[in-house]
């Protein structure tokens, strides 16, 4: 998300942004978007971000990725796209099927590289109309929200609200059911009434796929704009619960509070509705209000949005009584003192996909002991301890765990490594472990230990954030340092196995130190912005050691090592480096006895 305002900024799409968003919020509609959608800037706003996308370098069905478009002149490629849409036909999607950890296979769809291009103009330019509609406790697919918010709403209203009994919805196949018709009126009805843009959005929805023709409902899973569409489908879900509890609209004026205690005089039943994608629950406080939620939501789903519910996995849960899955996590009210609090654990299902993974990924370890495969299990440990660091049991969960699976640790390792309590751990080992929790140390790295986790807080999303607003985003940027580990984790999985040892450790070291910031432009990178540049460079006689390596972004990199007046010239304009930045800069262009710029 970062990157993206970052990009947003450089490229001059912020103001226009704010401006969709606050008029959204004031209820306007739009019926000129399509000029916004093809304006240069929004263009190649949107091939900058496909470019930075890992899945920038896999084909559609014409063998097409962006590296295609590097020849294409600025001119060349602008003209390219607006007459593709002038009378647009999509590609055929191509169907690739991935594994789910249940043993299915879940179809994605991967449009054509021009096609994702053009999602993702649609995107920019829908996306902050659409966020200021969403509901405030939606929270999948949207900017700075996580399943780790999610997850804090459900523990506040065990906690705080002392609502126990939770109703478990499962759409049957909801991204392969989504009605096309309703949910272009669903568009119209948030305000965008610009009928080019929604005609584009109708014939993306049908695209033909590969093997399978023209779809009649449905958006394929892998589409860029398809997460977005699903949470337009959905917001009328999350309004008409709200509506009849949350946000009731009463005859008098009422605190919140005082609110809620003349509602519960009424006949209405009592619920609030946490969503996560398709996934969601509605908590309630007796059995007799989840039972009508049950039925009234099944009906509002089926009648309303044309979808169906699972009956295996729908049900009603008393929490006091039975756990309920949710994102990984199970989740419990058990007493504690006059109340009930949430008690929360890895889920069993969780549990069992994490011991085969461990089982696939100790055995690469024993046939093959290189960086590679021991970057794959660290990245793995750090993934799932920043993850499931929410649950209040999370210790006593990976304490279980790594006891199920020592012994096959144990006969997998035991020839090519010591186990023991590490004596002189690197930098970025000592940040995230103890050093008297025992480990194994294979080829002179440090395996991360399993069942060293410690329980995290969870925090509630603060609402009054937002991409779209200049004055939230002052807090954003203040508040970044707590990405530091969930990036470090990204980065640990980096490709740098034709690397020494020193290299990559020292690397992750100084990311650590710096707390992810550029140390040429202060600003905070995500792992994919990341380079780790040689001060004095190795073919200078510069080493891999600690102190000579340095963290910046990735173009600030490029324009380090620069010699054609016109490379530096493109990297100067991108990145706006203030004077003193670029005084610093040429002090790394001097290290590598480079001309100053």
């Amino acid at each position: 998300m970062i990157t993206y305002l970052r990009y947003a900024e450089y490229y001059g799409m912020q103001s226009t942004f704010d401006a969709l968003y606050q008029k959204s919020k004031e209820g306007c509609s739009f019926n000129r978007l399509y000029e916004l959608i093809i304006s240069e800037k929004n263009i190649i706003l949107a091939y900058r971000m496909i470019k930075g996308n890992k899945g920038s370098k896999t084909q559609g069905t014409d063998q097409f990725n962006i590296d295609d478009f590097k020849s294409y002149s600025k001119n060349e490629f602008i003209n390219t796209i607006r007459t593709s849409l002038d009378h647009y036909k999509p590609k055929l999607v191509r169907r690739v099927f991935i594994p789910k950890p249940n043993g299915d296979k879940r179809p994605l769809g991967i449009p054509s590289m021009l096609d994702r291009l053009i999602q993702q103009m649609v995107k920019q330019i829908l996306e902050p109309i659409c966020e200021a509609k969403f509901y405030k406790h939606s929270y999948g697919f949207r900017p700075l929200r996580s399943t780790h918010h999610a997850k804090s709403r459900c523990d506040t209203l065990i906690n705080n609200a002392q609502l126990h009994f939770v109703v478990d919805v499962d759409i049957k196949g909801f991204f392969d059911n989504v009605n096309h018709t309703l949910l272009l009126k669903q568009l119209w009805n948030i305000g965008i009434k610009d009928r080019r843009v929604l005609a584009i959005i109708g014939k993306m929805l049908k695209a033909p796929i590969e093997k399978e023709g023209i779809p009649c409902k449905g958006t394929p899973q892998g589409g860029i704009l398809s997460p977005l569409l699903s949470n337009v489908v959905l917001n009328d879900l999350d309004h008409w619960v709200a509506g009849q509890w949350e946000n009731f609209k009463t005859k008098h004026p009422y605190t919140q509070r005082n609110k809620y205690a003349a509602l519960k005089k009424t006949k209405l039943k009592e619920g609030f509705i946490v969503r996560y994608a398709d996934d969601f629950k509605i908590f309630s406080r007796t059995p007799q209000d989840a039972y009508k939620w049950y039925h009234a939501v099944k009906q509002y789903l089926k009648e309303r949005l044309k979808l169906d519910i699972s009956p295996e996995k729908s049900m009603v849960i008393n929490l006091r009584k039975k756990s309920s899955n949710f994102l990984g996590f199970k989740i419990k009210a058990v007493p504690k003192g006059k109340k009930h609090v949430a008690h929360s654990f890895v889920s069993d299902k969780k549990k069992d996909q994490i011991k085969k993974r461990i089982n696939k990924l100790i055995t690469e370890i024993k046939l093959s002991p290189i960086p590679k495969t021991i970057s794959n299990w660290n990245s793995f440990v750090l993934g799932l301890h920043n993850y499931f660091k929410l649950a209040s049991h999370v210790s006593m969960d990976f304490q279980e765990i790594a006891f199920c699976k020592n012994r096959f640790m144990f006969n997998r390792l035991k020839s090519i490594s010591k186990y023991g309590r590490p004596s002189r751990p690197p930098p970025t080992y000592s940040k995230f472990y103890k050093n008297n929790n025992k480990t194994w140390e294979v080829a002179g790295t440090l395996l991360f230990p399993l069942p060293d986790v410690s329980k995290s807080k969870p925090l509630n999303f603060s609402q009054e954030l937002t991409p779209y607003c200049a004055e939230a985003r002052v807090n954003i940027h203040a508040n970044l340092k707590y990405n530091v580990q969930l990036e470090l984790s990204k980065l640990v999985r980096s490709d740098v196995w034709d690397r020494t040892l020193e290299y990559s450790d020292n690397r992750l070291s100084r990311y650590s130190r710096v707390q992810g910031l550029c140390e040429i432009t202060g600003l905070f990178l995500q792992s994919e912005e990341v380079h780790c540049h040689h001060y004095k460079p190795l073919s200078l006689g510069g080493t891999d050691n600690y102190n000579n390596l340095r963290i910046i972004h990735k173009d600030v990199h490029r324009l380090v090592h620069a010699t054609e007046t016109k490379t530096i010239e493109h990297y100067k304009s991108i990145l706006q480096l203030t004077d003193p930045m670029v005084d610093k800069l040429n002090l790394y262009r001097k290290a590598c006895k480079l001309e100053m710029i």
